[in-house]
């Protein structure tokens, strides 16, 4: 198997690397299990239309136009009126409920993201690439089995075992959120956005590559050897990165009531794919989006990412920043077209065409081992 040859072939040093890179991982679960275990669980109440949204919303963790807004009230309606004064019933309080509580966070999903992007960032510079390695042996580097290994982790730990939240895309909708008063502590989301963007810059996109459930999800079954031949055909980047952007600025114009009149309403709520992982498909469009999306994943590389997720575009942005990446040297490639060919994006060839906005790169590492002349290399 080539993970066995690929282990033979690295250096005491590199297994060294892998042995403390691993019991990092371990280390930084078990310190984020310790300190989510010492939070205290919120009380549960029962809560009933005869309450108002100012009695409610701070058990809820939201602020009075926040759950002005899941009720789908103006959010500066009254927050003093028993809601059922309001025109509000059972059911609709109940769901809004519901769908708060799916948001709350999981604090130790922090770390699980913090460990898998350790692990990515450590493989891609250290270990994927034996010590010594003759270019003649360059199948052999960076094995494919430790980076499906993470991706399924992703799913499985980070995706199904803690549920939706957090995630990227909903850390990057939940700043603009803030910014309406929809939460009591908006520093609190800007942190947590700034978490995923400093990811996303310490090893180029590699949270979104790595770590995040759902695009690991996208890439567990890209990665099934079907439809080779549709997979050689790329999306045109400028026409995905324009519809990610549009539709990033009509959300944007929905929420602060430019367009519709009504502020608070976020286009993502209806596509947001992480849904699955609580099995939580409050409307049909979640549902839709979830099908479209692993569906067209066996054909297309990441598609969630590339059309909509809001994360994915401001992390693209992020990507002129990056201190690890993949590095091309000009004076050696040849320009041959391999990196090019493996790449399921256009993004090695905007960067051995020295494009000033590339493709998404999303750290998949199939670039770095195909290089005939060994002009490629994962570094800072």
């Amino acid at each position: 198997m080539k993970i066995i040859s690929w282990f033979l072939q690295i250096s005491f040093k590199q297994r060294i690397w892998l042995f403390t890179t691993v019991v990092g991982m371990l280390a930084i679960t078990v310190l984020g299990i310790l300190l989510s275990s010492s939070s205290k669980p919120k009380e549960v109440i029962d809560f009933s239309i005869n309450m108002s949204i100012r009695d409610i919303a701070p058990n809820l963790g939201v602020t009075g136009k926040g759950l002005a807004r899941e009720l789908e009230l103006p959010i500066d309606i009254s927050k003093k009126k028993p809601l059922n004064l309001l025109k509000v019933t059972d059911e609709e309080l109940h769901h809004a409920v519901e769908h708060i509580l799916s948001h709350s966070d999981s604090m130790l999903k922090y770390y699980i993201y913090a460990a898998l992007v350790l692990f990515g960032l450590v493989f891609l510079i250290k270990l994927g690439r034996p010590d010594g390695a003759d270019v003649k042996h360059r199948y052999k580097w960076y094995p494919r089995a430790p980076y499906i290994a993470s991706l399924l982790l992703s799913v499985i730990v980070a995706g199904f075992l803690l549920g939706k939240s957090p995630n990227p895309m909903e850390g990057t909708v939940k700043v603009f959120k803030s910014m309406l008063g929809l939460y009591p502590d908006p520093m609190a989301k800007v942190i947590a956005f700034i978490f995923f963007i400093i990811l996303a810059v310490i090893g180029n996109k590699i949270i979104c590559g790595w770590a995040c459930p759902f695009g690991a999800l996208q890439e567990l079954i890209y990665s099934i050897p079907i439809l080779q031949k549709i997979k050689k055909k790329k999306l045109l980047f400028v026409i995905t990165n324009t519809i990610r952007t549009c539709l990033f600025i009509a959300m944007l114009l929905f929420l602060f009531g430019i367009i519709g009149g009504r502020k608070g309403f976020v286009i993502y709520h209806h596509v947001n794919p992480f849904n699955l992982f609580n099995f939580d498909f409050e409307t049909f469009s979640i549902l839709l989006t979830v099908i479209i999306a692993l569906l067209a994943a066996f054909a297309t590389y990441r598609p969630f990412c590339q059309f909509i997720c809001p994360f994915g575009l401001v992390s693209w942005i992020a990507e002129r920043v990056s201190i690890f990446r993949v590095r091309i040297d000009k004076e050696k490639c040849t320009q041959c077209g391999a990196c090019i060919k493996a790449c399921p994006l256009e993004a090695a060839e905007g960067r051995v065409k020295g494009k000033k906005l590339p493709a998404d790169c999303f750290s998949c590492a199939r670039c770095l081992n195909v290089c005939p002349v060994d002009a490629i290399e994962y570094k800072s």
